[in-house]
């Protein structure tokens, strides 16, 4: 993950709970797990605008090459 080591991950989550505490810990992972959702329902919806744009769209018909001289 990002080239971490497991040394280096203890390390990053230690601080973090020096820096925030043990009682804010749930609510940063709660905030955290939230807007993961939002950005993940965003990013769904996004791509059905497409799916359905893409499909709206109508689609060129091939025309009979004539020959040339």
């Amino acid at each position: 993950m990002f080239g971490f080591g497991g040394q280096e991950l203890a390390l990053i989550l230690l601080i973090i709970l020096l820096l925030f505490g043990a009682k804010k810990l749930p609510e940063l992972a709660k905030g955290l797990g939230k807007g993961m959702k939002e950005f993940k329902k965003a990013q769904t919806e996004i791509e059905d605008e497409f799916k359905s744009a893409a499909d709206d769209v109508p689609k060129k018909e091939k025309s009979p090459s004539s020959p040339q001289a």
